[in-house]
């Protein structure tokens, strides 16, 4: 193989990220700098600790893309660089020579995935087109909405190189627009700081399809990218279970279970969020689907106690929370808020009916959130007797039976390499 060849690095150093969204190119001849990073451990892992880092040889700045080896020389790669990141190095290629392809490769494979695999645009225009590190472009996320792409960016190289690779997507699949945010603790973590970034012309909001469902995406006011494409096959699901059913969508959301249930026919749907701007888009889809849906703005906790001690009961209930733990810090609270959720929602569920219960904390694990729920029924039954303790919970099991398992739809894949790209768990739950 050719050895590929690596221009001098400039001395001047590159100007710091602020406001605004610098850009580096994707051509490959100008990426490379003098730079080797020496691991420890026996494997390149998708992402590599400042304390992994046996040796750095050279100078690399923000965002470069550096050679890895690791200490024996049996392996080496390539990874993008931040030295104000814990994360030091993500990596991007396992290969001895950088691919001089490997934008357009990587970016390829990704839209043939969704287009010709699993064949997408038949049913929606709304799905997760880049998937980080399952899609080998590790700290990126890219949904497609319609005409625009949404991006949410995690890591500063890829930052950087965000734009060129939205206008190398946007001349892929006809595209024209495009949004790019990252959230405030991601901005933290890497050290930068940028303003929510749209394209010329990009309007602020769509209206998207889903399965003959429409839906409203406002770019401003929505959470991540603006939609959750993970739960659209869920929704599918539970809208032809929810025929004929009273449905209780608690964390609503933008009423995307909702709206897919009252379209089924669902014979009642009740649909509950703290977030008030959510509520507001949700009664727009709503509307847009003809939908009658009852919402309500609250907070679930005293709602559900409310519910629970008026007697009321529902033949479907959802409950897909957002994300309750995002370190390893928030784990043991994490988990006390799932378990106090669904065993209250599970009061709420009428004998015979389901519930549908949802995680996205990917920190909790697929195996502790099944464990955390089945505990959770324990003590979802009724009332006991007081005992001395008034403040003890006092409530019998309740007879729950899981019937299905799944998680984040098709076009968000797991990566063999990067098991934590698996982060949505969903639980059916039937109970007698």
């Amino acid at each position: 193989m050719m050895p590929l060849m690596k221009p001098k690095r400039s001395s001047q150093r590159r100007p710091r990220i602020s406001s605004g969204i610098p850009s580096r190119s994707l051509e490959t001849s100008t990426e490379f700098v003098e730079a080797t990073a020496e691991v420890r451990g026996k494997y390149l892992l998708p992402f590599i600790y400042r304390k992994q880092i046996r040796k750095l040889n050279g100078d690399p700045g923000m965002g470069d893309l550096i050679r890895l080896s690791l200490e024996d020389k049996r392996l080496s790669g390539w990874g993008l660089y931040n030295p104000k990141s814990e994360r030091r190095i993500r990596t991007l290629a396992y290969t001895p020579e950088f691919p001089a392809d490997f934008w357009a490769s990587t970016l390829g494979k990704a839209v043939d995935y969704r287009n010709r695999f699993l064949q997408l645009s038949g049913n929606t225009d709304a799905y997760r087109l880049i998937h980080a590190e399952a899609d080998g472009l590790p700290g990126l996320m890219i949904d497609r909405y319609g005409d625009v792409l949404s991006a949410e960016v995690f890591i500063a190289g890829m930052l950087q190189r965000c734009e060129p690779i939205l206008q190398h997507l946007h001349e892929r699949i006809n595209t024209s627009h495009h949004v790019i945010r990252c959230a405030p603790e991601t901005m933290k973590q890497e050290g930068f700081s940028i303003l929510p970034h749209r394209s010329s012309g990009c309007p602020e909001a769509v209206n998207i399809r889903e399965h003959g469902v429409s839906f409203r995406i406002e770019f401003e006011e929505g959470h991540k990218t603006g939609f959750f494409c993970d739960q659209r096959e869920n929704r599918v699901r539970l809208a032809e279970l929810s025929k004929g059913k009273h449905v209780l969508d608690l964390c609503c959301y933008s009423g995307g279970f909702s709206v897919h249930a009252a379209t089924a026919g669902a014979k009642s749907v009740t649909a509950v969020d703290l977030d008030e701007s959510a509520i507001r888009l949700a009664r727009k889809n709503a509307n847009m689907n003809k939908a009658n849906i009852k919402f309500t703005h609250a907070d679930i906790f005293p709602w559900m106690r409310d519910m629970v001690a008026a007697g009321k009961k529902f033949d479907v209930v959802v409950l897909d929370p957002p994300k309750l733990i995002h370190n390893r810090n928030e784990l043991d609270d994490g988990r006390k808020t799932h378990f106090d959720m669904n065993r209250l929602a599970m009061q709420l569920v009428a004998p015979g009916g389901f519930m549908l219960t949802c995680t996205c904390s990917g920190l909790l694990g697929t195996d502790d959130f099944l464990k955390l729920v089945c505990a959770s029924s324990m003590q979802a039954g009724k009332p006991l007797p007081k005992s001395s303790d008034e403040k003890a919970l006092q409530r019998a099991p309740r007879e729950m039976r899981v019937f299905h398992r799944s998680g984040a739809a098709a076009d968000h894949p797991v990566g063999s390499h990067a098991p934590e790209t698996r982060y949505l768990d969903a639980i059916w739950c039937r109970f007698e």
